[in-house]
């Protein structure tokens, strides 16, 4: 899984896919459709960085750096009231005029617009936390996240922190909201989730994660400036940072989760069964319904399980299948003894495949990335491991996290795959080298399709097997149970939020197919629950991806070139399921 500062529009319905069938027309007609969509794409963007500060130093441009987000419900109403704006100026603009790369980007650019409607008429803001992240803990990542180079920049950091306490008032009252109207996150799934306010309320400003720039100045800072700029940054801290971080720890602790509603399925808000059936068409970018998905899950788990008995057959397991499972989740040669020792396999696994990685693509990014701990303020209630990108323009690299909390349940058996999936090559390469690409206007270099990227991720771990990875049996035992998980994921999501599932059923569900510890179980389900439909991207994605491989395989015999595929695939950067279809369908005509 991949994390973003401030998502970007992304998608496509499939109505829209006629527009990219349709001829360009010829002379004035054509120049002016040109012009008037060139003109729209360049005002909303404009627009947006400067509504979404936080994306706009994610992506670069440091014009807003001092400033966060506005998040009033007048500012919201007030975005959704441009959404509307916009999307008329767009049906005005003759699609059929445009060339094709232009005609993808008119639908998705589209798409994205009915999107943010759809978010601001169920009123989605209400619920600005998951059970792992939420605004407080993307706050607390600015310290690496924004350039701390010069004074400027640090005035500009400065600036950002006194403003924590009016941007967190602000999403509290946002909360609140979704208290009096009984939108709300389901209150198990929030169960330890004071740990990701808890470190941030400290004493001593210097114990705080925001002081570390202060710790030590670039040359680019004058030495004169230093201990003015310490002392802005206590004060700051002290009377803003840490305030509004205790305001909001009570606010949880004594308000929202007491008050957080006792049930869990997306399907008990208030139009929550068309809510849902939304977000499994947004996040798998298909036409489909929570029962499509939920068959498909069925299906793939009863064949991953086949390939899974398989694997313990070779190993000559003399036990049950259950048996095997709690085999390999108490069994200490499984797991890392230190935090540095789990770290430092991650980077090795990683390191070798960036030595396999042009053998499977033609083109390569230029942005390197490392290898990090998650952070300890978010450890507890956080996934495996997580990639964090950075802009072309920053001063660190991309991050693969890997989470080092609780060593007992991070098996090293799983290690492989999930360094693939978000290192080399998933989220790492495929966000590095969309952020590359010439010639796309930017709202799609930026943008982030769940069905996209997280279907490469996980088809970057099948690609492990290509690799020569997975040689370890229980390594490959592990691949399978990543893929299960996957696949568990189409069952546990829709059964979850649409057809009455109990929290406990669904973990009972993941402890009985997959190898993942308890803990790791536990987390996952918490995050289904307060994440609806989010989990579906990964499998949905990646079963397409596959299948158009299949099909560029089977068409072009000889012909098939996997570096050519790959770049093929990642050539548009993030798009909607639907678009990549006719993406590969154009690269298989062209390699005929």
């Amino acid at each position: 899984m991949t994390r973003h500062v401030g998502l970007v529009r992304a998608g496509i319905a499939a109505a829209t896919l006629a527009l990219g069938l349709a001829a360009p027309l010829a002379g004035a007609s054509a120049a002016d459709a040109k012009a008037r969509f060139d003109a729209l794409l360049a005002q909303t963007w404009e627009q947006d960085l400067q509504e979404r500060p936080l994306l706009a130093t994610a992506t670069g441009d440091h014009r807003f750096d001092d400033r966060l987000p506005s998040m009033t419900l007048a500012d919201l109403d007030r975005r959704a009231a441009a959404a509307r704006s916009q999307l008329a100026t767009l049906q005005a603009i003759d699609a059929a005029a445009l060339e094709a790369q232009d005609r993808v980007s008119y639908a998705m650019f589209e798409r994205g617009l009915r999107e943010d409607l759809a978010r601001h008429q169920f009123r989605t803001f209400r619920i600005p936390i998951t059970s792992d992240s939420g605004f407080h803990t993307g706050i607390s990542r600015l310290g690496q996240e924004v350039p701390l180079a010069t004074l400027k920049d640090y005035e500009n950091y400065l600036s950002r922190l006194r403003a924590i306490p009016a941007y967190f008032d602000q999403h509290v009252a946002l909360m609140r909201e979704g208290l009096r109207t009984g939108f709300t996150s389901a209150r198990i799934a929030l169960e330890g989730y004071e740990a990701t306010m808890r470190p941030h309320v400290v004493s001593d400003p210097e114990q705080s994660v925001f002081w570390k720039p202060f710790a030590a100045f670039p040359s680019g800072v004058p030495r004169e400036q230093h201990d003015r700029l310490r002392a802005a940054a206590r004060k700051a801290i002290q009377e803003s940072v840490v305030p509004a971080y205790r305001s909001l720890f009570e606010f949880f602790t004594n308000e929202y989760r007491p008050g957080a509603r006792s049930t869990i399925a997306a399907s008990d808000l208030p139009e929550g069964r068309a809510y849902y059936a939304w977000l499994v068409k947004h996040f798998t970018t298909l036409d489909t319904t929570p029962e499509v998905v939920h068959q498909i899950g069925l299906a793939e788990t009863e064949r991953i399980r086949k390939e899974m008995d398989e694997v313990m057959r070779k190993l000559d397991f003399r036990g049950t299948f259950a048996e095997f499972l709690e085999f390999l989740r108490s069994d200490p040669r499984f797991y890392a003894k230190t935090p540095e020792e789990l770290l430092k396999q991650a980077t090795w696994i990683a390191k070798r495949m960036d030595g396999k990685l042009p053998s499977l693509f033609g083109r390569l990014p230029r942005q390197p990335y490392g290898v990090e701990p998650v952070p300890d303020d978010l450890a507890p209630k956080y996934t495996g491991g997580r990639y964090v990108g950075a802009p072309l323009d920053a001063t660190r690299a991309g991050t693969y996290w890997v989470n080092t909390y609780a060593l007992e349940s991070r098996p090293l058996y799983t290690l492989e795959s999930l360094t693939l999936h978000e290192a080399v090559p998933g989220h790492h390469l495929q966000g590095a080298l969309a952020k590359e690409l010439e010639g796309l206007p930017a709202f799609r270099r930026y943008s982030y399709v769940n069905a996209f990227g997280e279907g490469w991720g996980l088809y970057s771990e099948w690609l492990g097997i290509e690799a020569g990875f997975y040689k370890d049996p229980y390594s490959d035992f592990g691949r399978l149970s990543y893929e299960m998980w996957r696949a568990c994921r189409l069952v546990v999501d829709t059964g979850l939020h649409a057809m009455g599932w109990t929290r406990q059923r669904a973990i009972d569900y993941m402890a009985e197919r997959t190898a993942l510890s308890r803990h790791e179980i536990t987390t996952e389900v918490d995050r289904y629950i307060s994440w609806p439909g989010q989990a579906l991207a990964y499998k949905m994605g990646e079963l397409k991806i596959r299948e158009l491989r299949a099909r560029a395989e089977a068409a072009l015999g000889t012909r098939f070139d996997v570096r050519a595929f790959h770049d093929a695939v990642l050539a548009n950067g993030s798009v909607p399921l639907d678009v990549l279809e006719r993406q590969i369908d154009d690269f298989i005509a062209a390699r005929r």
